[in-house]
């Protein structure tokens, strides 16, 4: 019996892919913004409704180089996201703070947030967790009465739209992934969404080690740059994104429908709402189903279904993040409890009906059987 993973990546087809090798091996050109690259920049922000986009190698500089043009010193984040969140704070030589999170949105509180301002507060790092929006308007509100710049940890929420608009348009910064795992994909990559171009010329020049033109370097930066290969994929996935999202949707209503009747789980994300980009389905497990979720989880596993924890543990809760005072003290009740019981079960556009089948099936075995 095959296993089926929480994830799987689309693909263009291999001669679309080629056809675009064919320029690339002619021209010669692999890195430092070639023609791809631009065209890439150019229809990832049309496509986006945003007015400035730097493409990177990765999400994780991408967030770094965010951090950098900024320069904080502290920087208040959620505990319940992907490990990478927090380590670009690090990586960046800023200190993350951890706040607790809103119980719906299960993204910063702006409320938690605000208790834990000091004056080395530099930025707000918000998290939309599974592409849901965070409180946008909270943020926007204590950014303004405070002063404090935010940025929007992006990456589950490519063309994610909030009454019409996308929310990369808010914060200071959003970053975006472009992980194969991701609803859209250049296999590795990543973006920066600004408001300005002057924002923009500063981060694409950190991008650049720094280097502003031939013989002059005035800042610190880094190479985040991404080579013409990955640019290439990036195009041609973005001609494929409304059918992935599509495809996306029909598996989360399928899931909607033979999970309805399970008591104890719960989903988390919408089901039909055409403003989401159905990146994951994550469910709670709740006391009502008779396994804990730990127990579900290891369950689905020896029927090959690989399920994910995501997030467990905490981010607070790790090695590399125990060494700071504050997460050897203080608990985070909400991200604490989400932490425990969610699961997220496979999703991909190509998940075919009878893997699907075996998913909704198991779980509503194992309900049964306890």
């Amino acid at each position: 019996m095959n296993e089926i993973y929480v994830a799987r990546p689309s693909l263009p087809s291999v001669e679309e892919y080629a056809a675009l090798l064919d320029g690339i091996w002619s021209r010669r050109i692999l890195t430092n913004r070639g023609p791809l690259l631009q065209q890439f920049e150019a229809e990832v922000a049309e496509t986006l409704g945003v007015p400035h986009v730097s493409v990177v190698a990765n999400a994780t500089l991408g967030l770094i180089v965010a951090l950098m043009e900024i320069g904080a010193k502290e920087v208040i984040t959620t505990p319940f996201s992907f490990v990478a969140t927090a380590n670009s704070i690090r990586l960046a030589g800023a200190k993350p703070v951890f706040a607790d999170i809103d119980p719906v949105s299960l993204s910063l509180d702006p409320a938690e947030v605000e208790r834990k301002i000091t004056p080395e507060t530099g930025a707000i790092l918000a998290v939309h967790a599974y592409g849901l929006p965070c409180d946008i308007d909270g943020f926007e509100a204590l950014s303004q009465r405070t002063g404090i710049p935010v940025i929007y940890d992006a990456a589950h929420a490519f063309a994610v739209r909030r009454d019409g608009r996308s929310i990369l348009n808010a914060g200071r910064m959003s970053v975006l992934s472009f992980h194969a795992t991701k609803v859209f994909h250049s296999a590795e990559g990543g973006a920066i969404v600004c408001q300005d171009a002057e924002t923009k010329r500063r981060i694409d020049t950190i991008c650049n080690h720094g280097i502003s033109d031939e013989t002059t370097t005035d800042v610190v930066g880094m190479n985040a740059k991404m080579s013409e290969l990955h640019a290439a994929m990036g195009l041609l996935q973005l001609r494929n994104l409304p059918a992935e999202i599509a495809a996306r949707d029909r598996v989360v209503r399928r899931y909607a429908h033979g999970l309805a009747g399970v008591p104890g789980i719960r989903p988390i994300c919408p089901t039909g709402d055409p403003e989401h980009n159905n990146y994951a389905y994550p469910i709670f497990v709740d006391p009502e189903y008779p396994l804990s979720r730990d127990a579900l989880y290891a369950a689905l596993r020896q029927r090959g279904i690989i399920a994910r924890r995501y997030f467990h543990p905490l981010i607070t809760d790790l090695g590399a993040f125990r060494d700071l005072p504050q997460t050897q003290v203080e608990r985070f009740p909400v991200a604490q409890s989400a932490s425990e019981r969610v699961l997220c079960l496979p999703l991909y556009g190509d998940l075919s009906q009878d893997d699907q089948n075996r998913v909704i099936d198991a779980i509503a075995e194992l309900g049964r059987k306890g």
